[in-house]
């Protein structure tokens, strides 16, 4: 098998448009032409991690983190960024990266996160703005079926918990068609009046290519009428952050000591009791200092993230908790994620969890 299939796949989970400017997610070092020999799952790629697949003759690293975030200007094994590429160049290994993006999907850390807490009724947080698109396009009334299959076929048409989803309206549409056309129905140098069926399906904007070119194969004129337009309207998978709500309410410090259980965390820093239940969390594994306010503007009781600065705990002005749990511990679980996904695509292919452990913080008690 060869890795660009193995990507092609993770591809589907969580696209690579769907990553922030920021970020450098998708395949970092390596030949996605390579044949796999298997893959190691990892939150980060480490030298150790490289090494660690070497070993056990694992050729690809799926990481949550890129190695490589800014451009490098040289690459003289001077820290452990340059460390890493340099075994991994020299040693055939490919690192591939699926960070902010799997972020933003609902399925992705952050739910991940929210499934070992046991939250329920889940949401996004914060959709992410000019993620869906609607195609219009036209077709013979005997073809409709045909062209909507395809598409639906290709990802279109899916609304929340519904798939297929998509309109109708019935019209006439007219052309000519000139010398040297293959009309469908008509005669050439003649006007023709064709029974039309326009058919409207809405889909994530980064399957747009896959969509059009889905529908005008199975479309049976030879110049496809179609319109692509970008919708406001939110997707209700693309987004930051998860919010969901417990089975039960706990006091503030029975939470509290649910998250150092499940997360394995020796200190957990937070903000002021309030002296309330929590039932309706919120989510963001990683640095989510930036969703405090939707945080807030969705009356979550807590707030579950990493990386809080002084100031920003503050920020929870006495109506909602704030945990910072450590960037590690809250994404942790995203190594189960890759590896639960790919062993049940790939049940007869290597894929392996990282014996390494990549913390780079530590706490003395």
């Amino acid at each position: 098998m060869k890795i660009s299939a193995i990507i092609s796949f993770l591809e589907t989970l969580a696209h690579p448009s769907l990553q922030e400017q920021y970020d450098n997610a998708g395949l970092i070092t390596g030949d996605s032409q390579w044949e796999c020999t298997g893959i190691i799952c990892s939150l980060d790629a480490t030298e150790e991690v490289v090494k660690e697949a070497i070993g056990k003759k694992c050729n690809l690293i799926v990481a949550h983190h890129p190695i490589i975030f800014g451009g490098l200007k040289k690459i003289n094994g001077k820290n452990y960024v340059e460390k890493t590429v340099i075994t991994a160049i020299k040693n055939d290994i490919a690192i591939y990266a699926i960070h902010t993006n799997l972020d933003n999907v609902k399925e992705g850390v952050n739910g991940k996160i929210a499934s070992m807490l046991g939250l329920q009724n889940l949401s996004i947080l914060s959709s992410k703005e000019n993620s869906l698109r609607k195609l219009f396009t036209f077709v013979p009334v005997d073809k409709a079926e045909q062209v909507r299959d395809a598409i639906f076929e290709a990802g279109g048409g899916h609304i929340g918990n519904y798939s297929e989803c998509s309109f109708t309206t019935e019209g006439t549409g007219t052309f000519k068609a000139g010398q040297g056309a293959d009309p469908y129905t008509g005669e050439i140098g003649k006007r023709h009046f064709e029974k039309e069926i326009k058919i409207e399906v809405i889909f994530p904007g980064f399957l747009e290519r896959k969509i059009v070119m889905a529908m005008k194969a199975a479309h049976p004129y030879e110049e496809v009428a179609y319109d692509v337009v970008l919708l406001s309207n939110t997707h209700q998978g693309i987004g930051s952050g998860i919010l969901g709500e417990l089975p039960v309410s706990h006091d503030e410090k029975h939470f509290l000591s649910l998250l150092k259980e499940i997360f394995k965390v020796p200190v957990i820093r937070h903000s002021a009791l309030l002296n309330k239940s929590v039932k309706k969390v919120a989510i963001c594994g990683g640095a989510g200092s930036f969703l405090i306010s939707k945080a807030l503007a969705s009356e979550a009781d807590a707030y579950v993230t990493a990386d809080m600065k002084y100031h920003e705990f503050f920020d929870a002005n006495g109506r909602m908790l704030i945990t910072d749990i450590g960037h590690y511990e809250s994404e942790q679980f995203t190594i189960n994620l890759l590896y639960e996904v790919l062993a049940e695509k790939f049940p007869t292919f290597a894929v392996l969890k990282t014996e390494v452990e990549t913390n780079p913080v530590r706490y003395f008690l």
